[in-house]
């Protein structure tokens, strides 16, 4: 036999059961881990997760947090941050090594994994709140306030096609992100530097050290939302699996990209991974691979969501802390454009507004694009690996359009304030960190082989994950069920 012939057998080859679970899902495929790409190629996939982190916990909940309770919970803000930068490191190891997402992981360990984790990443992000902020934003320019359901179910359907008509879809909210982070971070900076009082930088430096402390009178829900949002949040740090794999890292390389029906070329998708033999020459090439990945992520996603947490909040503080009769929804935003527009010229003023119209827009945009990719993914592989006619790419769009139009159908019924939207996906998607931060525990420290596992500071940092998460998941509960229950037992009297 040549050597091209024995090298192709040996590639094609099954990986066994006792290396990765094959009970649940057919059993991966032997090829070579690529060659390392320059780091500056490597850079994207956690751009796209910091546009949707600042979307959310950096432009509204933290500074809501803020403006609320000064800044003794940025504690809690940074712990929550370095937490997700760890998890989603776990999160990339699996898809590094494998090609496969984290959830199609899950799943060969439990195949109910795939519908629970389903529903885990519908219901938590099907509430709107991105697009309803956008929109109430939007109406403070052009007036019309009974009208933001309605900007917001156009904005809705304006996303989809925008994303309908990219011809590669990761490739179009890649550019969008990139364009976004860069006017953000020239409209934020100039207004930091124009605005921050010093006493608020020492508050924050206080803040920080007062580790554990939380007010008494906080609202629960809120405050375990902020913590999933301190970040890019429940399911959303797991479609990191699907921004690096269509970046084409390492054995993700092997699986194709989501291409739009309408204006891209169709690509052929595995839908099951791949792994390597423990060569040399591979796990040098997967130690590289490693590095770059953390470098990348180190910076793009904890360095730049950090930064933008202290910003914000600090112009949080120095504007509006410890005012009273703002309206509860968006209103210390807006009152928060006022002063900077008294304090440093109007065109200031409407620069911030615009820019959190663009930010809230934009990450509506994104996560409608990561719940698809993860939805499909999990459909895909789980339930309709042998259909034809169910490509990944027409499962993409069929879930983007559903889950506009579940959007549309919530902000037509009336539920269509931001804040509270924003908050019950938070507080949902946090419960979901707690689970996968335990699966996750698992998959890579006792599934994987003991050279491409976790480092113990590693493990210690996702065993802290499962403890942040778990208790503060578990102490909103112990507080909202019992009135759930008093608010069900009216419902049914009545």
């Amino acid at each position: 036999m040549s050597d091209n012939s024995s090298k192709h057998s040996r590639q094609e080859a099954r990986v066994p059961g006792e290396i990765i679970p094959d009970r649940t899902l057919p059993s991966l495929t032997y090829r070579e881990m690529p060659s390392p790409i320059p780091f500056r190629k490597m850079l994207g996939p956690s751009i796209i997760l910091l546009g949707l982190s600042v979307g959310s916990g950096e432009f509204i909940i933290w500074p809501y947090m803020t403006y609320k309770y000064g800044l003794v919970l940025f504690w809690a803000c940074i712990l929550g941050v370095t937490t997700q930068y760890f998890l989603n490191m776990e999160i990339e190891r699996w898809t590094l090594l494998t090609g496969e997402s984290a959830v199609t992981g899950f799943s060969r360990l439990w195949r109910h994994w795939a519908w629970i984790f389903l529903l885990c990443n519908i219901i938590p992000w099907m509430w709107p709140g991105w697009a309803t902020g956008g929109a109430t934003m939007l109406s403070w320019f052009v007036g019309g306030e009974i009208m933001v359901k309605w900007y917001a179910i156009g904005s809705l359907v304006l996303i989809g096609i925008v994303i309908s008509l990219g011809p590669i879809v990761y490739n179009t909210v890649e550019r969008l992100q990139i364009v976004l982070i860069a006017v953000i971070a020239v409209v934020v900076i100039i207004i930091f530097i124009l605005t921050v009082r010093w006493d608020a930088v020492k508050e924050m430096a206080r803040g920080i050290t007062m580790i554990g402390h939380i007010p008494p009178d906080i609202h629960l829900p809120a405050l375990l939302g902020a913590l999933a949002f301190a970040g890019a949040g429940g399911t959303m740090n797991l479609c990191q699996s699907h921004y690096i794999r269509e970046k084409g890292y390492a054995m993700g390389k092997y699986i194709g990209r989501i291409t739009s029906p309408i204006t891209g070329k169709a690509e052929a998708i595995s839908t099951i991974g791949f792994h390597f033999h423990y060569t040399p020459e591979n796990m040098q090439r997967w130690k590289v691979w490693w590095r770059r990945a953390n470098w990348e992520h180190l910076i793009t996603f904890w360095m730049l969501c950090t930064g933008a947490l202290v910003m914000l909040c600090l112009i949080s503080y120095s504007t509006v802390y410890g005012m009273t009769g703002l309206d509860e929804q968006l209103g210390f935003i807006r009152m928060q454009g006022q002063i900077i527009g008294s304090q440093v010229g109007n065109l200031l003023k409407v620069l911030f507004y615009a820019t959190g119209i663009a930010i809230l827009f934009t990450t509506e945009l994104g996560v409608l694009d990561a719940v698809s990719r993860v939805s499909t993914d999990i459909v895909k592989v789980s339930y309709l690996r042998e259909s034809k006619w169910w490509t990944e790419s027409r499962l993409y769009f069929a879930f983007l359009w559903l889950e506009i139009a579940l959007g549309c159908v919530i902000l037509a019924v009336g539920l269509d304030k931001p804040l509270v939207l924003l908050i019950i996906a938070a507080a949902l998607n946090a419960g979901v960190m707690f689970i996968y931060s335990i699966l996750l525990l698992y998959l890579n420290n006792k599934i994987l082989d003991k050279r491409l596992g976790m480092h113990p500071v590693r493990f210690v940092a996702i065993i802290w994950s499962c403890a942040f998460f778990g208790y503060f998941t578990l102490i909103t509960l112990n507080d909202q069920l019992p009135r759930l229950w008093e608010h069900l037992k009216k419902l049914w009297s009545s």
